[in-house]
C-alpha cells in the first residue's frame, strides 16, 4: 500500500518537528516518521532533563560552520523570541540559567508535548518505530520512501535525522547518506562539545584533582571560553573543555587559566607580607580547592614557605594557575558528545530554505547540516530555525 502526502519528513527531533508544524500551518499534509518508540528523545535528556530550549543572545556568531554566513537568513527569520511566545502560548514555565540560556521550570517533557500538540493542531500524522529501507527520487517528480511498515510517496522529502553523536539514542548518521546518495558534499563529521580526554600518564598526575571544577578561562588559537572546568577520572570537561572542543583538533594544545578573575600574584604577596611562614599551598588553599592547590605547587616544583620565595617564585606559582597548557590525547567521541561537528556541505543547500540546490523537494535541516552552535541552548534554536525556514518552503 502506498501513503501520499505533500511533506515527508524523516526524524521526529527538534528540526523535524518543527518542520512539521511550519509546513502544516501553510496547509501541507505533512507525515514524520522516526525509528525510535518516541518523539524528541533528545530533547527529553537535555539541559539535566529540562531542556535549554534557546539562548537569548544566539547570533550567527555562536555558531561554526565552513559557511559562517549560512545561518544567518534562517536565524535571522526564526528568533529566540519567536520561540520563546510559542512557550509562553503553552503556558510552559522557564527562567533564564546564565549567559542567556533558557529553561524550562519544570521538564524538557513539557517543550514536546508543545510540538505534538502544535503537531496535532496542523493535523500531521507521526509514525513512530518505523525503519526506513529505501529511499529514491521518483522520475516524474517528488520522492518515494520504503519503510518496515509501508511505501510514502512526497512531493517534498525533510532529513531532520541528526549527526551522529549519542548513538544509544539511535543516532547513526543517516542523513549523511542520503546526502552522499543525492550527490551531495559531506563537510568531515567529527565529535563537538564533547569532554578531552588525557593520555596514561598525564592523567596518572592528575588523578588526585578528579572531580574538581574549578572556574577557568579556556583557549585555543584567538578562541576563549571563560566557564567552569571539572577534572575527570578520564581527563578534562566543564563547559569551558565542551566549548573548546568544538575547535580544538588532535595534536593542539588547550591554554587553562584557572580563576581568572583573582590575582593570584597579588593574593601570595599578600600573604606573604602577613603570615611569611605559611607554606604556598596554605595561602593558594584559601581561593583554590586544597587537592589544586597541592597539586599546583608541586607542578611549579617550588619548596619552603612563603617568607623564603622570592617574587619571581611566586609569579612561576601563579602562572601553574593561570598559564597551563594541556594537550589533550583525544576526546570521549560520539558517545558523550552533543552534537556533530560538520555534515551536509552548506554549499549544496540554499541558506533561505534549507532545499538542495540541485535537487529540487529535497531539505536538510538541523544537526546534520554543517552548522554547529555552542553549548548553551544554541543547537536547540537552529534546530528551530533551520526547521522552520524549511517548514516555509516545502
Amino acid at each position: 500500500m502506498t501513503e501520499k502526502c505533500n511533506v515527508l519528513i524523516l526524524g521526529a527531533g527538534a528540526a523535524g518537528m518543527m518542520c512539521a508544524i511550519r509546513a502544516g500551518q501553510r496547509g501541507r499534509s505533512v507525515i514524520i516518521l522516526d525509528h525510535a518508540k518516541a518523539p524528541g528523545e533528545k530533547i527529553r535528556i537535555s539541559g539535566g532533563g529540562r531542556c535549554n530550549f534557546t539562548n537569548v543572545h544566539a547570533a550567527p556568531k555562536n555558531y561554526l560552520s565552513n559557511n559562517p554566513h549560512f545561518a544567518k537568513s534562517a536565524l535571522a527569520r526564526y528568533t529566540p523570541r519567536d520561540f520563546i511566545v510559542l512557550v509562553e502560548k503553552h503556558r510552559i514555565a522557564f527562567h533564564e540559567k546564565t549567559l542567556g540560556q533558557l529553561f524550562c521550570d519544570d521538564s524538557a517533557k513539557d517543550i514536546i508535548r508543545m510540538l505534538l500538540a502544535e503537531m496535532q493542531a496542523v493535523g500531521a500524522k507521526l509514525k513512530l518505530q518505523t525503519d526506513i529501507t529505501l529511499v529514491e527520487a521518483i522520475p516524474t517528480g517528488g520522492f518515494r520512501v520504503s519503510t518496515s511498515a509501508d511505501v510514502i510517496e512526497a512531493d517534498s522529502l525533510v532529513l531532520a535525522t541528526g549527526g551522529k553523536s549519542i548513538p544509544k539514542m539511535g543516532a547513526t548518521g543517516f542523513a549523511y547518506r542520503i546526502a552522499e546518495q543525492f550527490g551531495l558534499g559531506i563537510i568531515e563529521t567529527r565529535p563537538g562539545l564533547v569532554p578531552l580526554t588525557l593520555e596514561p600518564t598525564q592523567l596518572e598526575k592528575l588523578s588526585a584533582l578528579s572531580g574538581i571544577a574549578v572556574p577557568a578561562e579556556i583557549s585555543h588559537g584567538k578562541t576563549s571560553f571563560n566557564e567552569a572546568l571539572l577534572f575527570t577520572h578520564r581527563g578534562l570537561s566543564g563547559p569551558s573543555i565542551l566549548q573548546i572542543s568544538s575547535y580544538w583538533r588532535e595534536g593542539d594544545e588547550v591554554r587553562l587559566k584557572m580563576e581568572p578573575d583573582l590575582d593570584i600574584l597579588g593574593h601570595l604577596k599578600a600573604a606573604k607580607k602577613t603570615n611569611g611562614r605559611q607554606s604556598p599551598q596554605t595561602a593558594l588553599g584559601e581561593i583554590l580547592p586544597k587537592r589544586l592547590a597541592q597539586h599546583v605547587v608541586e607542578r611549579a616544583g617550588v619548596t619552603g614557605n612563603l617568607g623564603d620565595m622570592s617574587d619571581k617564585t611566586l609569579s612561576t606559582l601563579t602562572a601553574a594557575v593561570q598559564e597551563w597548557s594541556i594537550k589533550p590525547s583525544g576526546s570521549e567521541g560520539y558517545r558523550t558528545a552533543e552534537v556533530t561537528l560538520g555534515g551536509v556541505d552548506t554549499t549544496d543547500l540554499d541558506s533561505k530554505s534549507m532545499q538542495a540546490k540541485t535537487i529540487p523537494g529535497l531539505y536538510f535541516i538541523g544537526e546534520c547540516v554543517d552548522v554547529t552552535g555552542w553549548l548553551g541552548g544554541y543547537n536547540f534554536q537552529w534546530a528551530w530555525a533551520s526547521g522552520h525556514a524549511a517548514g516555509e518552503s516545502v
